[in-house]
């Protein structure tokens, strides 16, 4: 890896349990010298990705919310499915979810609250486990089978965590009968209080963009029509796509 390679590396080294850290906990997490990893700190303390917390520990910079606010203006599949999103919360009262795969990280990008707002342990940025939930798996289920194959080599042991068939063959079944389903029904699977109903934004060439979502409590199972709820997310992706073509 090039120097600037594992320069940059210094920010994947943030996460829910590593909020802040020194620069020696850096270096010797790159496997580079004190030198250097105090340099790599100082460049991107210049650029505000890094900011100084504590003592002489670090976390990320503000320049970081100041890019996120870019990306948001620049993301096409949120210009284009945000409209959609707020036309989904307004016929249903339920909060509406787009969410994302971004390498072998499962993320929502962005949120519109219902009537009675759920309490979602997840949100903007934090990544989701990539097994559990009706986003990630609608998304997966868009994989060539090459693609769904290198997940599956690569996270076997989270699949068989997740519950899911340790088996290539039934695993593949599975996402194939969601692929050809349009759409994906969780009751339970990330938080035990919470049901999600997803469909895929699709591309033309293959593949989706994103995953769009209503949750609603699980309590409001006995009373929700699914069938209406299937057809308004699976129409409101099908027009994000058109849109998106």
């Amino acid at each position: 890896m090039s120097s600037l390679g594992r320069m940059l590396g210094v920010l994947d080294l943030f996460d829910d349990t590593h909020l802040t850290r020194t620069a020696d906990d850096i270096s010797a997490a790159l496997d580079v010298s004190l030198p250097t990893g105090y340099r790599y700190v100082r460049m991107l303390l210049e650029a505000g990705l890094l900011q100084r917390v504590e003592d002489s520990h670090y976390a990320l910079g503000p320049r970081i919310i100041l890019l996120d606010h870019y990306i948001r203006k620049a993301d096409p599949v949120l210009r284009e499915g945000i409209p959609v999103m707020r036309e989904l919360v307004a016929a249903t009262g339920f909060d509406c979810v787009l969410s994302g795969l971004f390498g072998m990280q499962a993320l929502d990008t962005h949120r519109e609250m219902g009537g009675a707002p759920a309490a979602l342990a997840y949100g903007r940025g934090r990544p989701r486990p990539l097994f559990q939930g009706a986003a990630p798996k609608v998304l997966l289920a868009n994989f060539t089978p090459a693609q769904l194959r290198k997940v599956f080599d690569a996270r076997h042991d989270e699949i068989i965590r997740s519950g899911l068939p340790a088996d290539w063959s039934e695993f593949r079944r599975g996402f194939a009968a969601i692929r050809k389903a349009g759409h994906y029904v969780s009751i339970g699977e990330l938080e035990p209080q919470l049901a999600a109903v997803a469909a895929p934004i699709l591309k033309t060439d293959g593949g989706a963009w994103a995953a769009i979502s209503l949750v609603f409590d699980t309590s409001r199972l006995a009373i929700v029509d699914l069938e209406k709820i299937v057809h308004l997310i699976t129409e409101g992706a099908s027009r994000i796509g058109g849109r998106l073509a």
